[in-house]
């Protein structure tokens, strides 16, 4: 049927800050379902905390409302505006738990809105456990023995009657909060009272533990007529036991049999059939037993997922984009395919490649977390790689993790040690694809490998292949002896070069002058959705081996940016955010926007943003190939974070151009000992320094300057491995460890500024004029990370000739670097005396803060300023902010109850919030306040 006319606003509920298990890949499916709408005519509002992300920018919907993700916003909403229907399966967990929020309070009742796409009931079936079991059983679908409990004394009688090894699922939770196997009697009482602690209605699933099952994931659409289709099967590569964001998953599935998988998709389709009004996007995970093929089903999700962002680029369909106009009445036979644009959406794609999904942790920032991995999710982001094999997918997806991994081992990363590979491979840890690798290298048996992980066995045999050709590239003794036929089956199988020369223990470069003598060069790929079965006409490309380009560059002027890679700690959503709004204004300058990235959860790689994406590692090797063959006017490093500024030095040396800021501005301002002689040459205070490349230089700097000082390595994001140390002891032991992880670094120790302010400004100069987009107090003192440290805009104590100081030395530096764009100035204020902290050439954690509290397009300007294509005073703007805007960090250590919490010099929050007051009389800003003096007391 046509589109519900009745339905001329909507309100998108939307996921909040990020934390893990619940991350930018909610925001991707809202800002797409928010697009979809507005494409009907749809009057969207949207409410969303969280200031990193695009979907809360002006350009997503026509209301934004930055305000908590409570019912009494929800409230304020509906008052202020005439909302037809609320749309709450964009927003993850979060959007869910407050619609039906809302709905037990009658806000939805009072102000005649309608729940679309999907219906309180079947939420209530879905999100309720004893509700979910007591549904299958009634469309006779298998689920593992069962109970519910509410209480201890009911979890107990459950796990009696069930035995052990068992799971506990607490009920209405995301990411598997407080969820965990229960291996023996003597862990139980501790794992229930957690569960039920973790659960809002406190109850939670006791159910037999199926350790060692395989498990699937079917992403689905439904529409009111009762059409189903299957977009993606994805198969964990980890079996039951480790939660889905943790485990490596691959599409389409690799060991599933064609009559599992009928099965699978049969009882999938009866089970989204059977959940009441739905229509949207849902995600069915099942567990199939590897001996008989016994299925049951685990859980459904009535919204998209986090597998519905993976499934979305890995297919090219987009669900959240499709979902959002099933909720408003269409079928998907009335849809168009948004790929081929001539045939319909009532269709499942069919993938001629592998796309490997490979989560990336980030262990080192939770100290004294435990690294196994479980029911509960632990990882900070993911990364997706496409090839056309599973090794090359994988190998690929290795290389997109920016942890210094060349691919699956071969570089230089291997142990040695059977013993500690063989405890690594029964304890699931982030390493365990690595160690499983080597024990195979080894000579581990398969079937001791298989034993010990219950990975599938083909699986085992793909990475026997990988130490097979290892073994057969050990003839050669130079590059020039690999003939042209194994050179390529080298890197069909998705080794680098990097790969290949450290396993021959000769330079990269030869390696790869040899490859492109041989002329063994990377083709591009489309994704089409169908196979090459009809004409596809989006720009969305990976790299492969083959012999045909499909990748054709044309005539115009282009400019690549370079995204930031997966999300981490200190690297996250905002700059995302940054690179979407330099895209548009690329396109906006006329020129042709190429965007390279390798994130499947963000908007940055949506198949639409930009005119043409390569979804590829942002790895050197990978990146050359692309600018050979599209020749851009210049590549943007300023918006992708860390992650593109390092590449920065390698594309400059190798002919490309740098749009903005140049290279030698960039490593004068990270260069620590460099940036503090430009400092003194500018009269500019800054704390006292020196760079050590070893423990004695590093305690004679440390002497000298005075404890207690702050030691940190350079060209590092997030404050890495940053301490405060007070005496020659611990300084010894932090600079030791440093070196142990980062070997060709150098440390810094800086002058620790005791009890003073911290502030920062972002700024865009043009090399005429700096805009001070703003000026930003910290509310905890210097010594905690700026990411960690709550922020006020504007500032609220320092004076204004603290002020005018700041800005001041912003266009110093700004001018003297010869900045072109972005730069970021954190400063360090004791009395009236303001130090220069460090200056980062780039965009920042807080830019899109700044833009959203002042509602200013500020990343639209620094790209024209980046090109040269405008000026700053080409444009007009007005600052709009009543009151103060708070930047709020938020943490996810519920995941890791053992670890230390104590906030400093290293950042630690996975998110943040925006939240406005009028005045300082506030009661959220006293208690702030309050906070930072007692700091100020310790």
């Amino acid at each position: 049927m046509p589109r519900d006319t009745s339905i001329k606003s909507v309100l998108i509920i939307g996921s909040g800050p990020i934390i893990i298990g619940q991350a930018c890949e909610f925001d991707y499916s809202g800002t797409q379902a928010s697009r979809s709408l507005m494409e009907e005519g749809i009057e969207v509002s949207l409410i969303n905390s969280n200031p990193a992300t695009i979907m809360t920018d002006p350009i997503t919907a026509d209301h934004i409302y930055l305000l908590p993700l409570t019912v009494e916003s929800i409230r304020q909403i509906l008052e202020e505006r005439k909302i037809d229907a609320a749309l709450a399966t964009m927003g993850g967990q979060t959007a869910l738990n407050l619609a039906i929020e809302a709905g037990k309070q009658g806000v939805w009742e009072e102000f005649d809105v309608k729940l679309i796409g999907v219906d309180l009931e079947a939420i209530e079936v879905a999100e309720n456990r004893e509700a979910f079991k007591n549904h299958l059983e009634t469309i006779g679908l298998k689920k593992a023995p069962s109970f519910i409990a509410n209480s201890f004394l009911e979890g107990k009688e459950a796990s009696q009657k069930i035995g052990f090894p068992l799971v506990i699922r607490p009920s209405y939770t995301l990411g598997g909060t407080g969820g965990g196997f229960v291996m023996e009697e003597k862990e139980f009482d501790d794992a229930l009272r957690h569960g039920l602690n973790s659960s809002p209605t406190h109850e939670v699933l006791v159910e037999k533990a199926v350790l060692g099952w395989k498990e699937y994931e079917l992403e689905l659409l439904r529409d009111s007529n009762n059409n189903v289709v299957i977009i993606c099967t994805v198969e964990n590569l980890d079996p039951m036991g480790i939660h889905t964001g943790d485990s490596i998953t691959v599409a389409p599935a690799m060991t599933l049999s064609d009559t599992a998988y009928q099965e699978m998709r049969n009882q999938a389709i009866t089970l989204m059939r059977s959940m009441g009004n739905f229509a949207g996007g849902c995600n069915v995970q099942f567990a199939i037993n590897p001996e008989n093929e016994e299925l049951i089903c685990i859980e459904i999700n009535p919204r998209v997922s986090r597998s519905s962002a993976l499934a979305s680029k890995a297919t090219g369909y987009p669900i959240a984009k499709i979902a959002a106009k099933l909720a408003i009445g269409y079928n998907l036979d009335e849809l168009k395919n948004q790929i081929t644009k001539t045939t319909s959406a009532f269709f499942e794609p069919t993938l001629d490649y592998v796309i490997v999904k490979m989560p990336r942790w980030n262990f080192e920032k939770f100290y004294g977390s435990d690294h196994t991995l479980g029911l509960q999710m632990k990882s900070v982001g993911e990364v997706m790689a496409i090839g056309r094999t599973f090794l090359e997918a994988l190998q690929k997806a290795c290389q997109s993790q920016e942890n210094n991994r060349a691919g699956l081992g071969a570089d230089k990363k291997e142990w040695i040690r059977t013993e500690d590979i063989l405890e690594r491979l029964e304890k699931a840890s982030d390493d365990r694809i690595f160690r499983v690798k080597d024990a195979i290298r080894l000579g581990v048996p398969l079937k001791s490998v298989h034993k010990l992980t219950k990975i599938d066995p083909w699986y085992l045999k793909q990475i026997k292949h990988l130490v097979n050709l290892e073994n057969k590239l050990m003839v050669f003794n130079i590059p020039e002896d690999i003939p042209e036929e194994f050179m390529r089956e080298l890197k069909v199988n998705g080794y680098s070069d990097a790969q290949i020369a450290w396993l021959m223990r000769v330079k990269e470069i030869d390696v790869t002058k040899r490859r492109k003598n041989l002329d063994v060069r990377r083709t591009y790929k489309m994704v089409d959705t169908c196979a090459a079965e009809f004409e596809a006409k989006t720009p969305y490309f990976y790299s492969t081996f083959d012999t045909e380009n499909e990748s054709i560059p044309s005539d115009k002027k282009k400019i690549i940016v370079l995204g930031s890679g997966p999300n981490r700690i200190g690297q996250g959503i905002e700059f995302d955010y940054c690179c979407v709004h330099g895209v548009l204004a690329i396109k906006e300058a006329g020129y042709e926007s190429i965007m390279i990235n390798c994130n499947p959860e963000t908007v940055s790689t949506d198949f639409d943003i930009s005119d043409k994406l390569y979804f590829e590692p942002i790895y050197w090797e990978h990146l050359e190939e692309i600018l050979e063959l599209e020749k851009p006017e210049g590549v943007i490093v300023q918006l992708g974070g860390q992650t593109a500024l390092k590449l920065a030095e390698t594309i400059e040396k190798n002919g490309y151009k740098i749009i903005g800021t140049n290279f030698e501005s960039m490593d004068l301002a990270e260069d620590r000992g460099r940036f503090s002689d430009l400092l003194k040459e500018l009269d500019i205070p800054y704390p006292r320094y020196g760079v050590a490349k070893d423990v004695d230089e590093a305690i004679a700097i440390a002497k000298e300057v005075s404890y207690p000082v702050l030691v940190r390595p350079s060209y590092v994001l997030g404050g890495q491995r940053m301490r405060i140390v007070i005496n020659d002891e611990e300084i010894e032991r932090h600079v030791l460890n440093i070196f142990k992880h980062m070997p060709d670094n150098r440390v810094l120790i800086d002058q620790f500024l005791e009890r003073a302010k911290e502030a920062e400004v972002d700024a865009i100069y043009d090399g005429d004029e700096i805009l001070i987009m703003g000026i930003m107090e910290h509310i905890e003192p210097a010594g905690i990370h700026s990411g960690d440290s709550s922020a006020m805009l504007p500032t609220y104590s320092l004076s204004d000739q603290v002020i005018e100081t700041m800005k001041l030395y912003s266009e110093k530096i700004a001018k003297a670097l010869n900045i072109r764009g972005l730069i970021n100035i954190q400063f360090a204020i004791k009395g009236e005396k303001v130090y220069v902290i460090e200056a980062n050439p780039r965009a920042s954690r807080t830019t899109p803060f700044i833009a959203k509290a002042y509602q200013v397009p500020f990343l639209n300007i620094a790209t024209h300023v980046m090109m040269g294509t405008k000026k700053i005073k080409d444009f007009k703007f007005e600052k709009k902010l009543e009151g103060y805007a708070i930047k709020v960090p938020i943490f996810s250590f519920d995941k890791f109850p053992n670890v230390d919490k104590q906030l400093g010099p290293e950042m630690k929050s996975t998110g943040e919030a925006i939240h406005f007051i009028k005045d300082l009389k506030d009661p959220f800003f006293r208690k702030l306040d309050k906070e930072r003096s007692m700091y100020l007391s310790r």
